[in-house]
């Protein structure tokens, strides 16, 4: 069986996966895992309030928060519970919240709760809001500490990580793949082949003979940049404020690492290269926003942190999709499971996401 991994994601199937079966092979193509998407992010654990009710995101998100409290309070993984606040900031904000509300409770995020502005004001005060969603079971995780988890248990049940080794190769032969590994000069043979590359995941896709654009497996890049914030942060949780339309975004909004350092980002940039930097220039902009939902802040406090880049199906301005998770035997190539455009909410399902792998893998076998 053989793993291409990017995010959380592919560490969390090679655990998954290692319980039941011991001929796991795993391709990074960086000298360890974790080196994209996976150490760039809000570490959030989300609680599924906006995604479409019964899709994939919301699904898997609520199932998945729970695997990973769980997971991280049985194995002492660094996470807490902070909450989080959706805020209106103006009347004309309020119709915004409330489909926000109507969202979450359709998908059965539990603890939900709909805030006046004393409300908030009483559970957190240092914010622009005038009403709020607040969400007590959104969180946030080590995703370092979790990673280090997930690789640690596959490892131990023998699963084999060959890093520093990227794929170029993939094709169906008779009842198996062949998989050859760029530069390394050897091929191997592989009745299953899960596609968790990420950024990669359309090429790897592509690879195997399938058409991207054809079935809409092609991969955007769309970067976030993040400053944090040099003083100590004046809230106690997640403050978002309401969404953008079709979920293009969250908008800038201040969340909390595990030392409680407010950051705040990301914003949405799409490009066509993965780069890093962030442009110091977005200050002013990133400024602006964290002022329209708190109130109080230093400008000269904020400073450029990371950035991150997500795996979008969708392009600037179209409707947001959902994850892609599919067993190609509908598309003649039976045991190749791609998993495509595992944007957020990927940290939180990941778990999830792994369970549904390992059925899909359980009845291909």
């Amino acid at each position: 069986m053989n793993l291409v991994p990017a995010l959380h994601i592919g560490l969390a199937i090679a655990a998954e996966l290692s319980a039941q079966y011991r001929d796991i092979v795993v391709l990074e193509k960086h000298e360890s895992y974790g080196r994209e998407t996976s150490s760039r992010n809000s570490e959030v654990i989300h609680s599924g309030i906006y995604y479409p009710e019964g899709s994939l995101k919301s699904l898997l998100c609520r199932e998945g928060a729970e695997h990973l409290y769980n997971l991280c309070g049985t194995f002492g993984i660094p996470h807490k519970k902070p909450g989080k606040v959706i805020i209106a900031t103006a009347p004309e904000e309020l119709a915004t919240l409330e489909e926000v509300f109507r969202k979450g409770m359709a998908n059965q995020v539990p603890d939900l709760v709909m805030l006046d502005g004393n409300d908030l004001r009483r559970l957190e005060p240092h914010t622009n809001g005038i009403a709020a969603v607040y969400s007590p079971r959104t969180g946030i995780v080590d995703s370092h500490a979790l990673m280090t988890h997930l690789y640690n248990t596959a490892r131990d049940r023998g699963a084999t990580f060959a890093f520093n080794s990227e794929l170029d190769w993939l094709s169906r032969a008779s009842d198996h793949f062949v998989v050859g590994v760029k530069e390394g000069q050897y091929r191997f043979r592989s009745r299953i082949v899960i596609n968790a590359a990420g950024l990669r995941s359309d090429h790897v896709a592509g690879l195997a003979g399938l058409n991207a654009d054809k079935l809409g497996y092609r991969i955007r890049f769309c970067k976030g940049s993040y400053f944090c914030y040099q003083k100590p942060s004046p809230v106690n949780m997640l403050v978002y404020p309401v969404p953008h339309e079709e979920l293009v975004g969250l908008g800038v909004h201040a969340t909390l690492d595990m030392g409680m350092r407010l950051r705040f980002g990301p914003d949405v940039e799409y490009v066509s290269d993965l780069d890093y930097r962030v442009v110091e220039e977005k200050q002013d902009i990133f400024f602006a926003g964290a002022a329209k939902i708190i109130p109080g802040l230093d400008r000269d406090a904020f400073s450029p942190d990371m950035a991150g880049i997500r795996p979008k199906l969708q392009g600037p301005g179209e409707k947001t999709r959902d994850f892609v998770i599919s067993e190609e035997s509908g598309n003649g190539m039976p045991g190749l499971v791609n998993l495509i455009g595992i944007e957020s909410p990927g940290l939180t399902a990941s778990l999830a996401i792994a369970k549904k792998v390992a059925e899909m893998v359980y009845l291909h076998v």
